[in-house]
């Protein structure tokens, strides 16, 4: 019988990796320029709105998340630049082209997909998956770096010059220039930097290694402070933290109390459909905003809230709660002190 001997190419082994990663970033840029416009900060879908999402339980990299919705001209500026990274890294990665500087490109985007918004996901832990394996991902491939089929294969086989320098090895493919008794130390150190990370970022956005398991996505969550009763107005900050990240909290009820539970002041859900947007102060490119049926506070929006009201001005000294009601008939409250 006779035996076929097939090349051990590493690079050419992964091929459909290589592929397949490669679009998944392209394809980024092509649906937010070519698919639809969602560079446009006016246009529904503005991807900025979407990175704005993650701010409420970001790992380590909120602050800069935090700068960026809060500043909408530098945030679209960066929008702007991400996608030309993600779409440049996308086709590169595919056509093989400067396949390992392209690699740690690979890695840092899917880093920062993992720490920014590793924590959303409703069914499948959906960005913290994209997350974990594009930093596999681009590990493996700088290692591989690209096979047959890729422009750096056809780069060495026609012999360009700058292919034979040392530095296109690190940057583009060729065997790593790592001696073999050192090279089986680095895959393992960096193999289990990565384990390290996936588990360390399971354990902290879901719970997956031991304790209650938790999913942030699911129930809708807002945070109430800052509040005050001043003359005829009532203030306070509203902030949501979890819940779905495709569509908003639905409040129908605002409401205020005495310390016997009588109701001082209410705003039904007609009343949050038609509030004025001056007595809407949003904090960031996520924006609260009256709906047709209610007010709508979309995951990772902050806002004062300035509602005013004569009766707010005869009020005792005391202490009064505030109770917000969502429309799955979840409910938050807050103690205010006039």
């Amino acid at each position: 019988m006779k035996t076929v001997h097939i090349k051990k190419d590493a690079g050419l082994l992964a091929l459909a990796l290589r592929l397949v990663v490669g679009w998944t970033y392209f394809s980024a840029f092509w649906r937010r320029t070519a698919l639809a416009n969602k560079l446009d900060p006016e246009m529904a879908g503005y991807i900025g709105e979407k990175f704005n999402a993650f701010l409420p339980n970001a790992l380590g990299i909120k602050p800069i998340i935090q700068y960026l919705v809060e500043n909408p001209d530098v945030l679209w500026i960066n929008m702007v630049i991400f996608t030309i990274i993600e779409g440049i890294v996308g086709l590169f990665i595919l056509f093989g082209l400067f396949t390992r500087i392209m690699s740690i490109g690979v890695f840092g985007l899917a880093m920062g997909i993992l720490l920014g918004s590793g924590w959303i996901g409703t069914t499948c832990l959906d960005e913290w998956q994209i997350g974990v394996l594009g930093i596999a991902t681009g590990f493996v491939l700088f290692l591989t770096g690209s096979g047959k089929y890729s422009v750096d294969n056809y780069l060495i086989k026609h012999h360009f010059a700058f292919t034979k320098k040392k530095w296109f090895c690190w940057l583009g493919s060729g065997i790593l220039p790592i001696k073999d008794s050192i090279f089986p130390k680095v895959v393992l150190i960096g193999s289990l930097f990565i384990f390290g990370m996936t588990l360390m970022t399971n354990q902290v956005f879901h719970g997956g290694l031991w304790g209650t398991l938790h999913n942030k996505s699911v129930k809708p969550k807002l945070e109430i402070t800052n509040g005050e009763i001043q003359n005829n107005t009532l203030t306070f900050d509203i902030f949501r933290t979890e819940g779905v990240d495709v569509y908003g909290s639905w409040v129908i009820g605002i409401s205020l109390y005495d310390h016997q539970d009588n109701s001082i002041l209410e705003y039904t859900q007609e009343d949050l459909a038609v509030l004025n947007k001056m007595s809407i102060s949003n904090y960031y490119v996520a924006k609260i905003k009256p709906g047709k049926h209610s007010l709508i506070v979309p995951l990772g929006a902050k806002a004062k809230l300035n509602l005013e009201n004569d009766i707010l001005s005869k009020l005792p000294k005391g202490i009064y709660t505030l109770k917000i009601t969502d429309i799955s008939g979840a409910y938050w409250v807050h103690q205010i002190k006039k």
